[in-house]
């Protein structure tokens, strides 16, 4: 009997998942990925899993990848000093190098060998190829990012080239300028810009909190739901504060640009994105119009 339930229980999930990959099917969802999901190898594997899922029930899925941890420890080994401004990772030529050997080198080709091994199809990009994700330097009265670059304008051609041939795009997130400067580009904000270019049905960020919280230190403060307007005075607040400022306006950003929705989501629960995706309730934070 005992067996039975669990037969019965395993076809009730997909039953219940069904009509949310009849909504998704054929439409494009971007994840940004990073966070402690990165670094903690079941937590990958269970991402992996789902992306792969995804795309197999003809989801076209999009892999927007920061590196944040393996910067940092790759800055470490080589004695230069990890900086942060503003919430953004200060970026000097040494640092620039790094961003780019990381994150489009061993980041970028760890993760497509990971799906490939777990019987996913991925290709890797990075925002060099094609020109994919121009920018030019970053310009704020308050701060200097050094080689942190402001995105211009996304190509979704090579992107979609990936999705029509059925692989998964896996993008890192560095940037070239007309003169072929090659830029740091804040992860949130490119996966944000990368959503609206490609007309995506969602945008999916993994963190490493439940959400946008009332209060840092009380997970139960999770706010579920906002609207685009509410953000800046949030902001204003100190609701939103810290690194949480640059997920937040570029979710905000995607909906104003016409993704349907944004969700910030716990990247430290196993199988989160399956979560959101193929249930009423959902979790984490949703902004929309």
């Amino acid at each position: 009997m005992a067996d039975k339930n669990i037969e019965a229980m395993r076809a009730q999930i997909l039953t219940d998942a069904l009509p949310y990959i009849q909504k998704y099917y054929g439409k494009t969802v971007v994840v940004k990925y990073g966070g402690n999901a990165m670094i903690n190898p079941e937590l990958k594997y269970a991402v992996m899993s789902d992306i792969i899922l995804l795309s197999l029930v003809g989801i076209k899925i999009v892999l927007v990848h920061g590196g944040g941890p393996e910067i940092s420890g790759m800055l470490k080994k080589l004695g230069i000093e990890s900086k942060f401004v503003g919430g953004l990772r200060y970026t000097d030529k040494d640092t620039a190098e790094v961003v780019q050997m990381v994150l489009s080198g061993k980041t970028n080709k760890d993760l497509v060998s990971l799906i490939e091994t777990e019987g996913g199809k991925a290709i890797g990009l990075c925002g060099i190829d094609g020109s994919m994700i121009k920018c030019t330097k970053m310009n704020d009265d308050e701060f200097d990012y050094g080689f942190v670059g402001e995105i211009t304008a996304i190509d979704p051609a090579p992107i979609e080239k990936v999705l029509e041939e059925n692989y998964i795009p896996v993008i890192a997130t560095v940037g070239i300028d007309s003169e072929g400067q090659v830029y740091n580009i804040n992860a949130d904000t490119a996966a944000a810009e990368i959503a609206a270019a490609l007309g995506a049905e969602n945008i999916i960020t993994l963190t490493d909190i439940p959400g946008l919280l009332r209060d840092v230190n009380d997970p139960s403060t999770l706010i579920s739901e906002i609207h685009v307007d509410e953000v800046a005075s949030l902001i204003d607040s100190g609701i939103i504060s810290g690194g949480m400022i640059p997920k937040m306006l570029s979710c905000e950003k995607a909906v104003r640009s016409g993704v349907k929705k944004a969700v910030m989501i716990d990247g430290r629960v196993p199988h989160s994105i399956l979560i959101e995706m193929f249930s009423k309730e959902g979790i984490g934070t949703l902004m929309k119009m």
